[in-house]
């Protein structure tokens, strides 16, 4: 039996964060260009939320299924849905189209991240394994500063596809990686896949989202259809919870919730996560289409919360078996909220250089809260169950940003509509008028002037909005971090 090479395996995971952190980076720069492209700023939500609905709802799928059959070979199909789906996103010519395909990419991208932080515990014991998480962590950073800058150096010079076709020779180099380097031991199981935990899951989620992105939009908030979709998915996540207390081998183990610091170390990966796509989805719509900086200078903008994250991640990494993780992971709640606040102060007459600041706190925020928690799931289970837990982890971040995206999208999309009612013409807004014209120079300049400053105000204030609703966001998470736990010693074990 060949044995594994760690530093060739260690680096295939790091290539593997790299892939699906730039996915994230690049499409938040890149989307006011491409709304501004296939119109439909009312369907932006969609783009991120249905990626992530579908990383959620496959993620525990693929944690169960890497500890039946291992890590190589689920990690691997996991990869190549992701770079097949990535590829047919860059060819969508419509929105819905492209909403589609994410969808599909969301699917690959569930195998991702949670068998590579099990790939990890698996190598890597006790203190190590923390030294390597903060390491992790510091790698999505480092896809965070190149992929603002690569995505912008696209829209700018070449088109927005290619932050989609960049991810085929990345996934390539890391499946060569892994196969030649991890060689795995372990013993079969018969295995039952929780087809009916996944189906529930999935259509209630959908009616949740669907009736949160519509609702006081498309349809009334008291109407039949946003009622009975609200319904629909109390019901259809109710047989969820019946099925996978029942299940052989459930898509979600409800019994790792009954951990305290499951839960809580969950609970945090929910928030920050739901805190974060509110800032790297909404933030570009601001500094493109009200500042007027391209997608590059955009990217930049968003360059230091990339900076401060793997800085965040590397100390905290080093001091959480020092000062315990519940104090690191509060430094960061602190810092999350700080941000968040001070970035909902910002107005049509800030500079973009104090965006700079905010974000550094941000990231910092960041790399603090989120590198002690797969360390504290991982330490309270064995081997057997470390797959299943990590990925209650990564189903959790998921979640949160789904759910997030879909509260924002509600939030912006009601703020702007009545606000249009009020502040601009009725010919206008009644009219069928696109705010995704304010996105691009060209279209723009075709607004009649005495409609372009009160646009820009439309615009404002809708993303404003966003950011207040951030801003209780980064609150909750700061508080969700008090209940983590305070101790945990060199060899991995939790403390009182």
């Amino acid at each position: 039996h060949r044995r594994t090479n760690r530093p060739m395996v260690t680096v295939a995971m790091m290539v593997a964060i790299f892939l699906v952190a730039i996915d994230v980076t690049v499409v938040g720069t890149a989307m006011p260009r491409i709304v501004a492209d296939l119109g439909g700023l009312d369907l932006i939500s969609w783009v991120f939320a249905v990626y992530t609905l579908t990383t959620t709802v496959t993620t525990p799928i693929y944690g169960k299924l890497a500890d039946l059959f291992g890590r190589r070979i689920v990690f691997t199909v996991g990869v190549i849905l992701f770079v097949l789906g990535s590829m047919l996103s860059g060819a969508a010519h419509t929105m819905g189209q492209l909403i589609a395909f994410r969808a599909f990419q969301g699917i690959g991208a569930g195998a991702v991240m949670p068998i590579t932080f099990t790939i990890i515990g698996d190598l890597y014991p006790g203190e190590q394994r923390a030294r390597m998480q903060g390491l992790f962590s510091s790698v999505w950073g480092i896809a965070g500063l190149v992929g603002p800058l690569v995505g912008g150096f696209f829209v700018d010079h070449a088109s927005w596809r290619w932050i989609f076709y960049i991810n085929l020779p990345v996934g390539v180099v890391t499946l060569i990686l892994v196969w030649l380097g991890l060689h795995e031991r372990f013993d079969k199981h018969t295995h039952r896949i929780d087809v009916w935990g996944a189906v529930t899951f999935t259509a209630g989620v959908s009616a949740l989202l669907y009736a949160l992105l519509n609702g006081g939009t498309r349809y009334a908030w008291t109407s039949g259809t946003i009622l009975g979709l609200f319904a629909a998915a109390i019901v259809l996540m109710g047989l969820f919870i019946w099925i996978e207390r029942r299940a052989a081998e459930p898509m979600v183990p409800l019994h790792l919730f009954r951990m305290r610091v499951i839960t809580a170390a969950n609970i945090v990966g929910f928030l920050s996560s739901a805190a974060l796509i509110g800032v790297t989805a909404w933030l570009p719509l601001w500094i493109q289409g009200l500042l007027g900086y391209s997608a590059t200078n955009s990217g930049l903008t968003l360059l230091p919360m990339s900076i401060g994250w793997p800085i965040g991640s590397t100390v905290a990494g080093r001091i959480m078996y020092r000062i315990g993780p519940k104090v690191t992971a509060v430094t960061g709640g602190v810092l999350i909220a700080a941000g968040t606040i001070w970035l909902a102060t910002v107005t049509l007459a800030t500079p973009g250089w104090l965006f700079t600041i905010i974000m550094v706190i941000i990231g910092l925020g960041m790399g603090f809260a989120t590198t002690p928690t797969p360390v504290l799931i991982q330490s309270a289970v064995g081997w057997n169950l470390r797959g299943a837990a990590t990925a209650t982890s990564t189903f959790t971040r998921s979640l949160g940003q789904s759910v997030g995206i879909a509260v924002y999208g509600t939030v912006f999309n009601q703020a702007i509509a009545s606000y249009a009612a009020t502040h601009l013409p009725p010919s206008v807004h009644l009219g069928g008028f696109d705010p995704s014209r304010a996105l691009n120079a060209e279209t723009f300049a075709q607004i009649p002037p005495a409609l372009r400053d009160a646009v820009r105000q439309l615009l404002a204030h809708g993303l404003h909005t966003v950011f207040l609703w951030v801003v209780g966001t980064g609150l909750l998470t700061l508080l969700a971090t008090f209940l983590l736990p305070r101790l945990i010693d060199r060899g991995g074990k939790l403390r009182s």
